[in-house]
């Protein structure tokens, strides 16, 4: 059975690119962002409601894959290092044979006149096509105390972050929060470690250049 999916909304974000996106969403709790509908969807009556939940549920596509993953069923967590596989369905990797991610995000604003939904947290590239937003209802979602499998048993260590204030203007006052808990989380392919390497994140209209080296990140440039 085919089934033909249309976009409901895209996603507003100041991340373009794959990297330094959240690996989950929710653990970049600043990050904003943005639902847009489709203008086909963009009526008050859509979003009637909305304004009474805290959260919702994204299902959306992974618009950024330009192949499809040769790993086939199984696939390297970054949170086991990149060199341990799993089963795909035992992951949350992008790599699918239905390229759809699934995100929980936090509520912001409702602008039912304009047809957007601000949101914190959502671990979305800018451009993303969304297929379906629902509604997040605790008695039936949440699940305190349960296992989470290899993630239990492997604690994600943030970094330090050090963004010296000469950069502070390059970004928008509501985003440097979003940006610090972005690198905190190390944007880096888990198996790359050099110090002396220099990387570049896309974030709001500029490239961030940054090192690595025991545990503390240095921003080291900021160009537009």
């Amino acid at each position: 059975m085919k089934m033909e999916l249309t976009a409901v909304a895209h996603f507003r974000s100041p991340l373009p690119e794959k990297f330094g996106l959240p690996r989950q969403a929710g653990v970049v709790s600043s990050l904003r962002g943005t639902v847009v509908l489709e203008p086909d969807f963009r009526t008050p009556e859509a979003l009637r409601g909305l304004e009474d939940f805290d959260y919702l549920w994204l299902i959306w596509g992974f618009h950024l894959n330009r192949e499809k993953s040769s790993a086939g069923l199984t696939v390297r967590p970054p949170r086991l290092g990149g060199n341990e596989r799993v089963g795909v369905f035992a992951s949350r990797s992008p790599y699918r044979p239905n390229p759809l991610g699934l995100s929980s995000v936090q509520i912001e604003s409702v602008d039912a006149e304009r047809g957007e939904i601000h949101v914190l947290g959502a671990d979305l590239a800018d451009g993303t096509p969304i297929y379906d937003i629902k509604p997040y209802v605790a008695y039936a979602d949440s699940h305190p105390g349960v296992r989470s499998g290899f993630v239990d048993g492997k604690p994600w260590k943030p970094l330090q972050v050090v963004l010296p204030r000469e950069f502070f203007p390059c970004f928008s006052p509501e985003s440097i929060d979003g940006l610090f808990e972005i690198l905190s989380q190390d944007p880096r392919p888990p198996y790359q470690d050099d110090p002396e390497r220099v990387y570049g994140l896309l974030y709001e209209g500029c490239n961030v250049k940054f090192r690595v080296e025991s545990g503390v990140l240095t921003v080291v440039g900021v160009e537009s």
